[in-house]
């Protein structure tokens, strides 16, 4: 859930470090630190305010060198606090005498035997200045590099002692110009210099945007070792490994916001053009979209898979979780297919009852969710092998991992309150429901055509929705006094409510919850006066009416109303009551609709609050561990 630049370099490679950080700033972070190998020594520099005051310091300090690491940290072991920034140092054991460090590191990932190696070493006489999980390591590499005396070894030898997910790059002392990084089950990438000899490690490729586009995407027990001009990787036996360089186009365009005041509101605006390019090319439903990934069932593709599933087991976490709860109304009511939902960290530590005709669909937007990806792993240790991924990111985990898996295209996201993803991840799921009910006899060609069509004109119905965005903004500035609101929604649209609930209280601070309106009566009706605002999903569906008389309990209790009203429900604006009317009813595709205006809502009411919109205070972007 933290950020990891490294380089080898022909240049003093410091701006070049902390122009990483500022790419990965968006995932969140609370510490941030520099480290460089400058004239036979270590040195580094730390914070715990934001990466440009880090550069200030690093200037000020005259921070220079060839070869160097940083990092920007989201706490997890230790209070955000000087001490457990990194990078951290070793000076070797207490007895050593040493003045200068022998080994620092930056350290992605949880150390779950971390107080087990924190006692050996101690014993050892290494003394800790920090809470942190991760000093173990630095450590533990000095205290092998003794006996490998060559750092990629001590490094291998590090990583096998290690329990958890862990991605870290190392320096030593007594190496300069090396650069050393290893992975096990967290996400670290291989930068090669467009036109020289410079070399790169970074926890995500964003971080070399307008540096380099060659990226070789390292696998989990890679260890790699750069110097000017080389790049060798083992993998988890130890043997030489070739991992493929691809070109990663268009990263720098994603950190230019252009007309928008933030990341979140341009990503917002971004949907139409990101459910255009998710639907690109889909002119029928086939199982062919649903690529085989590179861990097929055996003797299955898609066609087979989805004829053959009996029921499907989502699993994920946060706002997509929201998504697979509407994919849950939608593969139930279109394909006929029996769907559980449930989030990834429950699922993987509850007694659960597998059956091998399940299919097993992920969601996730980074494809690296840590809880996630164990709960997949979980599932496929129960016999449940017909897995697939929706994702955003082809080179991930998740889709490694899967046997199919659909791949949106909503580009990178950086924003931490998730929006176009959560839209593109609805758009691939309605395709996954079309496939299904084709595959299993419950959707002919006609039917399916014309479901096709809605959804080729999703990006002018969204067009259409944002152009709401006066109205919605007149609203913020009523809520943004509150300090609760309430959030209601009926079948399909409940998750929606879920989600925009969701986006409030992330972005704004303002504590929102969302509910199935007919739970209404069952408890949250006893919070409801008019100091809590209560937002109503109502597009004109089945259970219209139904809402309309939830809206009237709220009213008969001096509660104030905001309904996001399809133009047809007969909903009109009166006291205690506004409304801002929908452009069109979308039938199945409404909570894609629905979901931008509550986007809209929670982003201008945490401007209207003055709040940290893009990097909410104690969030991260990319959940990497538990």
């Amino acid at each position: 859930m933290c950020g990891i630049v490294g380089a080898v370099s022909t240049r003093n490679i410091v701006p070049l470090l902390v122009q990483g950080l500022q790419r990965l700033e968006y995932r969140g972070y609370d510490s941030c630190g520099v480290a460089v190998h400058v004239a036979g020594a270590l040195r580094r520099v730390r914070g715990i305010a934001r990466v440009a005051d880090l550069a200030a310091q690093c200037e000020r300090e005259g921070l220079a060198g060839l070869t160097g690491i940083a990092h920007t940290r989201w706490a997890t072991h230790g209070a955000p606090a000087m001490d457990n920034a990194h990078p951290h140092f070793s000076f070797g054991p207490q007895f050593d005498g040493r003045l200068l460090a022998r080994v620092t590191l930056v350290h992605n990932g949880i150390v779950e035997n971390h107080e087990e190696l924190r006692a050996e070493l101690q014993a050892r006489g290494y003394r800790f200045a920090s809470q942190t999980d991760t000093e173990v390591i630095v450590h533990l590499i000095d205290s092998l590099y003794g006996s490998e005396a060559d750092l990629a070894q001590a490094v291998r030898a590090a990583m096998q002692r290690l329990r958890g997910s862990s991605a870290i790059a190392v320096l030593h002392q007594d190496e300069p110009g090396r650069l050393v990084g290893a992975r096990q089950g967290m996400p670290l990438v291989l930068g090669l210099s467009m036109d020289g000899q410079d070399r790169f490690l970074a926890s995500d490729a964003l971080a070399l945007a307008g540096v380099t586009d060659r990226i070789a995407y390292l696998e989990d027990g890679d260890v790699a070792d750069l110097r000017l001009g080389q790049a060798e990787v083992a993998d988890a036996r130890g043997e030489r490994a070739e991992r493929p360089v691809r070109t990663v186009r268009a990263l720098g365009g994603a950190v230019d916001l252009g007309p928008y005041r933030h990341y979140m509101q341009k990503e917002i605006f971004e949907q139409p053009q990101a459910i255009a390019d998710t639907l690109e090319g889909v002119e029928t439903v086939a199982s062919e979209l649903f690529e085989a990934a590179r861990n097929p069932a055996p003797g299955e593709g898609a066609a087979a898979t989805f004829t053959l599933a009996r029921q499907v087991l989502i699993l994920a976490c946060g706002t997509s979780y929201y998504a697979g709860c509407v994919a849950k109304y939608w593969l139930e009511s279109i394909a006929k297919i029996p769907t559980q939902v449930e989030i990834a960290s429950e699922y993987r530590y509850r007694d659960s009852v597998p059956d091998p005709d399940t299919l097993v669909l992920t969601i996730t937007q980074s494809g690296e969710t840590a809880d996630t990806l164990a709960a997949l792993r979980h599932a496929q240790s129960l016999g449940m092998r017909r897995t697939l991924t929706v994702c955003n990111v082809a080179t991930s985990a998740m889709v490694r991992e899967s046997s199919l898996a659909y791949l949106t295209r909503a580009g990178v996201e950086i924003g931490v309150a998730s929006t176009k993803a959560f839209t593109t991840q609805l758009a691939g799921l309605f395709l996954l429901t079309l496939a299904l009910a084709r595959a299993r006899g419950h959707l002919d060609g006609l039917k399916q055509a014309a479901y096709l069509k809605t959804m080729r004109h999703l990006p002018a119905a969204l067009h259409a929705v944002l152009a709401l965005e006066p109205q919605i903004i007149g609203w913020a500035e009523q809520f943004a006094a509150k300090e609760n609101a309430l959030f209601l929604g009926r079948g399909m649209h409940y998750p929606v409510a879920l989600e925009g609930a969701l986006k409030l209280k992330e972005i704004s601070y303002i504590h929102a919850e969302a509910y199935a309106a007919g739970e209404l009566k069952h408890g949250p009706l006893a919070l409801v006066t008019s100091a809590m605002p209560v937002v109503i999903v109502a597009p004109n569906d089945a259970l219209l009416e139904k809402l309309k008389s939830n809206m009237q309990e709220v009213r008969a209790r001096g509660g104030v109303l905001y309904a996001l009203a399809d133009a047809d429900t007969r909903i009109e604006s009166g006291a205690g009551l506004h409304v801002i009317r929908m452009p069109e009813n979308y039938g199945p595709l409404s909570p894609i609709l629905h979901t931008v205006p509550l986007q809209l809502l929670a982003y201008h009411t945490a401007v209207a609050r003055g709040t940290d919109v893009d990097k909410p205070r104690n969030l991260a972007k990319s959940v990497t561990v538990e």
